[in-house]
């Protein structure tokens, strides 16, 4: 099942459940542009498929590879972004272990998104 595009019923934006942190993901406001934009990549790496597969110049594939790895980027940074502005400032309003938690898997994030 594609995780993506699976429809749940949510809170309201900015829902808190009983302890104070949203119950809802940062990114939910934008939901529908990064589903637009993850169309896009993923049409673009079919793309680069269908380059492969006609034997295209290998210098014109790097370079769509090299902008489907930009697009990915922007795509994660903005998750990034929003996770730390929604989860984990909610996280550390709380304080205690679930903000501990929360900067911790934000920095883990951050350093598979710095290894890539």
């Amino acid at each position: 099942m594609d995780t993506m595009t699976t429809k749940t019923t949510a809170p309201a934006e900015g829902a808190h459940s009983a302890t104070g942190t949203h119950t809802t993901h940062g990114y939910i406001s934008d939901k529908d542009n990064y589903l637009a934009r993850l169309k896009r990549i993923e049409g673009q790496a079919r793309g680069i498929a269908r380059m492969v597969d006609e034997e295209q110049y290998c210098i014109d594939i790097l370079t769509q590879v090299s902008a489907l790895t930009k697009a990915l980027e922007g795509v994660a940074l903005g998750l990034l972004d929003d996770h730390l502005k929604h989860c984990v400032v909610d996280a550390a309003r709380v304080g205690g272990d679930e903000a501990n938690s929360k900067i911790k898997e934000a920095s883990d994030a951050i350093a598979r998104l710095v290894r890539s």
